[in-house]
C-alpha cells in the first residue's frame, strides 16, 4: 500500500472543499404543483439550521402568556408578527442536568444540541445539525457551513469531542469561499471539468481502496478512528463527483457581488450589518444548493455584543446591571435581547425573499433558533427559549406557540431530527433520553 500521510490527506480534502458550484431551482425545473422538479420527479431540497444568539432572555417581554394559535405576540417578539404562520414557538423546555456540573453558557447549549448534558466544551455525541447533514447534505457542495457573526471564531456544531466545525466571521470571506476560486458559470457554453478536482477525486478512490489493508494492521481503537475517517472520504469523494458534472443552464443568473470588507466589530449595529450580509448570502448558497445544512451563531453563549462606543459587553451586564425596580428586569441586557429578536427577522427577511416552486426558499426550510440559556444572570437551563422556523417543504406545522412545563428540550432535538428523515425513535441521555416527539410540530 502507498504511503500517504496525513498531511498529504488534509491537503486533498481541504482543497477539494474549494471548488465547484450549484446552481438555484428554476420555475422550469418544477412541476405543476411547484413542488418537485419536473425531469425527476424528485421533490425540491428541504434545508436544515440552527440560529443561536446568546445570553438568554426577559421572559417577560418573550413568552406569550397563552398557548396554541391565538397568542398575543409579546413586545421582543413583535417583530416577527410578519411570520406568525412561519413560526413556532416554544417555552418551558428545560436542558436536565443529572448532576452533571453548569458550566455557565456552555451546559446549556451542548446539552440541548447534543441530548447529553455536559460540564464543558468536551461532548459526548455529535449535535443534531451534524446528525441530520449526515442525511440530507451528501448532495451538495458543502455539507454545512458554519458563520459567527461578532467576530468570535466560535461554533457549536461537532462531530465529536474536540471537533467543532470552523465559522466563518468575515462577510467577505465567506463570499469567497462560496463564490471565490472553483465558481462554475452555469451559463457557460463548454463545460470543462476542473482538472485538480479529478485529480483528488482519484487520490481519495485510491486511499479507499487500500482501507482494508490499513484496517487490518491496527487495533480496536484505531479501526473505529479509521472507520469515521474513512466515512469521510467517502462523503467527500461523493462531493467531488458532483462536482465533475455540468451545471443546468440559468436564465438571468448574475453571480452576487462581493460585500465590503468590515472589520470584526462586536458593537451592536456593526454586528447586525455583518449579519444581515452574512445572511443573503447563505440565502444564495442555499438557493444553489452549495449546501444544505447551516449554522448561525449571531452572538457567542458569553455574549460580546456592546453598545457602539461602549465597553461593556451584553454578558457582563446580565452579571453586574442591577434590576429596575419599576421594570422587574435588567433594562440594558433586555436591549439586547430585543435586538436579538430584531436580527432574527432580518435573517427570515433573508430566507422569505427567494422564490422557490410555489413559495419561497424559507418555506422549504427548517430553521431552529435557540438560545443557551433562559435567565443569563442565574446561568439558568430551564425554559430556554426555542422557535421553528419554516415549514421544511410541508413536513412541519407552525403558527402556534407550545409550553414544555419541564419537559426535557431534547423532545425538540427529536422532533426535528424525525421530520428531516433521520432515523431515530428515541434522543439524549439518563433524564434528557426522550421517546416523546413533539406531534404538534410534525405535519
Amino acid at each position: 500500500m502507498t504511503k500517504i500521510t496525513r498531511r498529504s490527506i488534509l491537503r486533498g480534502a481541504l482543497g477539494g472543499a474549494a471548488v465547484g458550484v450549484g446552481i438555484p431551482l428554476l420555475d422550469c425545473f418544477l412541476d405543476n404543483n411547484g413542488t418537485a422538479i419536473a425531469a425527476t420527479g424528485q421533490r425540491i431540497p428541504v434545508r436544515f439550521g440552527t440560529w443561536i444568539w446568546g445570553c438568554g432572555f426577559i421572559p417577560e417581554k418573550w413568552v406569550p402568556t397563552t398557548v396554541g394559535r391565538e397568542y398575543l405576540m409579546p413586545e421582543d417578539l413583535a417583530p416577527l408578527e410578519p411570520y406568525r404562520d412561519k413560526l413556532a414557538i416554544f417555552s418551558g423546555f428545560d436542558v436536565k442536568l443529572d448532576g452533571v456540573p453548569n458550566k455557565p453558557h456552555v451546559t446549556g447549549c451542548l446539552g440541548l444540541r447534543t441530548g447529553v448534558p455536559v460540564p464543558n466544551e468536551s461532548v459526548k455525541a455529535p449535535t443534531f445539525d451534524v446528525l441530520i447533514g449526515q442525511k440530507i447534505g451528501g448532495d451538495s457542495r458543502f455539507r454545512s457551513i458554519e458563520v459567527s457573526t461578532s467576530g468570535v471564531e466560535r461554533s457549536y456544531s461537532y462531530h465529536a469531542a474536540g471537533s467543532p466545525n470552523p465559522s466563518e466571521t468575515s462577510p467577505l470571506t465567506l463570499y469567497r469561499r462560496l463564490f471565490g476560486e472553483g465558481f462554475q458559470d452555469p451559463n457557460a457554453a463548454i463545460f470543462t471539468p476542473d482538472t485538480r478536482t479529478m485529480a483528488q477525486k482519484s487520490v481519495l478512490s485510491a486511499v479507499s481502496e487500500d482501507r482494508q489493508k490499513l484496517m487490518r494492521t491496527v487495533g480496536a481503537s484505531d479501526r473505529q478512528r479509521l472507520d469515521e475517517y474513512f466515512t469521510s472520504l467517502r462523503q467527500i469523494e461523493q462531493q467531488l463527483a458532483l462536482r465533475l458534472e455540468p451545471p443546468a443552464p440559468v436564465q438571468d443568473f448574475t453571480k452576487p457581488a462581493p460585500p465590503p470588507e468590515v472589520p470584526l466589530n462586536s458593537e451592536m449595529g456593526a454586528v447586525m450589518e455583518t449579519h444581515r450580509l452574512m445572511a443573503g448570502l447563505l440565502a444564495k448558497a442555499l438557493q444553489c444548493n452549495q449546501t444544505r445544512v447551516f449554522n448561525v451563531l449571531l452572538s457567542d453563549t458569553a455574549s460580546n455584543l456592546r453598545r457602539e462606543g461602549e465597553t461593556t459587553t451584553h454578558h457582563t451586564l446580565t452579571h453586574e446591571e442591577p434590576v429596575d425596580k419599576q421594570l422587574g428586569y435588567q433594562r440594558e441586557v433586555s436591549w439586547f435581547a430585543t435586538k436579538s429578536m430584531i436580527a432574527w427577522k432580518d435573517f427570515l427577511d433573508a430566507l422569505d425573499a427567494i422564490p422557490e416552486g410555489d413559495g419561497t426558499l424559507l418555506d422549504n426550510c427548517l430553521v431552529f433558533a435557540h438560545s443557551d440559556c433562559s435567565i443569563a444572570k442565574s446561568h439558568a437551563v430551564e425554559g430556554i427559549p426555542a422557535m421553528v422556523a419554516g415549514n421544511a417543504g410541508g413536513k412541519v406545522r407552525t403558527g402556534y406557540h407550545l409550553a414544555g412545563k419541564g419537559d426535557p428540550i431534547t423532545r425538540l432535538g427529536l422532533t426535528v431530527q424525525q421530520a428531516m428523515g433521520v432515523q431515530v425513535e428515541k434522543w439524549g441521555a439518563l433524564s434528557m433520553e426522550t421517546r416523546r416527539t413533539v406531534t404538534e410540530l410534525i405535519a
